[in-house]
């Protein structure tokens, strides 16, 4: 097990961006496998009900995702279910849906069954007023009983928070916040209709410490108009300055086709493959040079944090939310757009509001689609999860806990990673499968050669860098 953190840098990397090319192609990000592009419109009540009966019949602890879809103002980069207004009473009628699902689906769930993590993710859950925010905490503690040791988790924009929400938010038990950074420069700023000064970023992180929510996560973005090697730099240094527990740097994708607000970011130059391979490299560079472990998949953590401790124990998780410290739990997911994750189903609700309270009107779970696993996807599911996870594969290990003969199961799947394994990717060992540090930087791509539905996927997905 590795104990002291380790610094890549290109040399150590072998890193050249001929081989970052190569490389550098669609691949999903693995949230969930299969991916959300295979989940099926939920068509009538009974495979409504298949999907809901997988959760019925489950036991164990639990984590609960609230999406507040609203934000003040669209950032024109955006991939995410959003409702730009600035009438925060909105959200009052969003609550008052919002209470109906969450009833709804706790009268499904069998009783002792206890949240041991809450998220709130959007948009902007900082959209909600202080009263707001009280009252969505009675909603969920009214039907869930919460574990003392919760881990409670939001995200939060900088622009439009205020000292009494942060208040707000841990009187509801918030003990871990992100908040949305993207890049500290003006000119990229301007670019993606984001402007967040300096003085925003330091005074939300100096009330979330004064509130007593110390562990904290700074998100970026690479790959964004006017980004440069030097403007990044200078970002990076920044945002070290902030001390933050963990920092997510993420690729930005390029997708107009779905997410047409992403066109007006073509009216500014946006740094080409190469230069985005050069930022990537730099912030590798940095940030473990800098005390910062590279879990993997766009995440650094502090080589102290729980996060990091969990890969060297072996016990990551993985999951819409990203990298989770809490295994064998199912995720019950509230609001528009929200997906829900049991051990045999995912469900995911409406993307459309009208129809999400039409749905529940009518007395339904707002269920728009969803999918059964297949013994074969739940194999693969935990496969690619201790792949992106552990960085490693243990052939007897992964072969014991599913019944199977790893390698003969999967023979078709190692020998493509051999071409991997010329190029510095993985390496075989006697007891499977080890990513190196430049794999790391294409987990998704190492990944994906386990993934059964890659080559008849729907196109749709981001390229690696």
């Amino acid at each position: 097990m590795q104990t002291t953190p380790l610094s890549f840098t290109r040399e150590s990397l072998g890193l050249n961006a001929d081989l970052i090319r190569k490389y550098n192609q669609p691949a999903p990000r693995y949230t969930s496998y299969p991916t959300a592009l295979k989940f099926k419109t939920v068509e009538d009540r009974s495979s409504r009900s298949a999907l809901l009966a997988d959760l019925e019949d489950a036991q164990g602890p639990l984590s609960l995702y609230v999406h507040v879809p609203y934000c003040r103002s669209l950032c024109w980069f955006c991939g995410c279910a959003k409702i730009i207004s600035t009438d925060t009473s909105l959200a009052d009628k969003y609550l008052d849906y919002l209470e109906m699902e969450v009833r709804r689906y706790a009268a499904l769930v069998r009783e002792g069954r206890k949240v041991v993590q809450l998220h709130f993710g959007g948009g902007s859950p900082n959209f909600l007023s202080p009263k707001q925010i009280k009252r969505l905490s009675a909603i969920l503690h009214g039907s869930f009983e919460f574990d003392e040791a919760a881990e409670v988790s939001v995200e939060l924009d900088p622009r439009t928070l205020s000292e009494a929400q942060v208040a707000a938010f841990k009187d509801l038990g918030i003990n871990r916040a992100s908040i949305g950074v993207q890049d500290v420069n003006r000119k990229v700023q301007e670019a993606i209709h984001r402007i967040q000064p300096t003085e925003t970023n330091a005074k939300t992180i100096s009330w979330l410490r004064e509130a007593g929510i110390n562990s904290i996560n700074v998100d970026l973005i690479y790959g964004l108009p006017h980004q440069t090697e030097e403007s990044f730099k200078a970002t990076l240094q920044e945002v070290l300055s902030y001390d933050a527990d963990r920092l997510a740097v993420f690729s930005y994708a390029h997708v107009p086709w779905s997410k047409p607000a992403q066109k007006i970011l073509e009216r500014s130059p946006l740094p080409d493959a190469d230069s985005k391979i050069e930022i990537l490299i730099q912030t590798v560079e940095k940030l473990t040079g800098c005390g910062y472990a590279h879990v993997g998949m766009d995440h650094f953590a502090k080589w102290e944090d729980p996060l990091v401790k969990a890969q060297q124990a072996k016990t990551l998780q993985r999951n819409f939310q990203g990298y989770s410290l809490h295994a064998n739990v199912d995720i019950c997911a509230f609001g528009m757009s929200a997906i829900s994750q049991s051990q045999n189903a995912f469900r995911q609700n409406h993307k459309d509001l009208d129809t999400y309270y039409r749905m529940l009107d009518e007395g339904n779970i707002p269920l728009e689609k969803g999918y059964l696993l297949t013994r074969d996807d739940q194999i693969r599911r935990e496969v690619i999860m201790r792949l992106m996870c552990d960085l490693e594969l243990d052939f007897e290990e992964r072969g014991l806990a599913n019944g199977i003969d790893f390698a003969g199961y999967f023979d078709a799947e190692l020998e493509s990673l051999k071409a991997m394994e010329g190029d510095g990717l993985v390496c075989f060992t006697d007891a499977g499968i080890t990513v190196t540090p430049l794999g790391r930087l294409l987990i998704r791509n190492v990944a994906s050669r386990f993934d059964a539905y890659m080559g008849s996927a729907p196109k749709g997905f981001s390229k690696a860098i």
